[in-house]
């Protein structure tokens, strides 16, 4: 365990990023989730509508460091050709 203050407020800081990555990526996977599920009752609209509001949490989540930018880029445009491939009846 840090025993010096600088080390012991590092443990805390990193402690509450922690927590906060944490809370991030699961929102994330909850927004994954809610376009598949759409995605899985065979709903082009509601699929749209989960999608757009999944891209900016992802978007949002690589700019704060919390993914990478490529990890985002990835699982947005896996969700992507799922719901454009789910209108387009193929």
């Amino acid at each position: 365990m840090a025993t010096h203050d600088s080390a012991l407020k590092r443990a805390r800081q990193s402690e509450k990023r922690r927590q906060r990555n944490a809370s991030v990526k699961s929102a994330l996977k909850t927004h994954a989730k809610k376009v598949l599920e759409a995605i899985d009752q065979k709903n082009p609209e509601n699929a749209r509508k989960a999608l757009s509001s999944a891209i900016p949490a992802y978007q949002k989540a690589a700019g704060k460091k919390v993914i990478h930018k490529k990890t985002a880029a990835r699982k947005i445009s896996l969700l992507a050709r799922k719901v454009n491939s789910l209108s387009s009846g193929a």
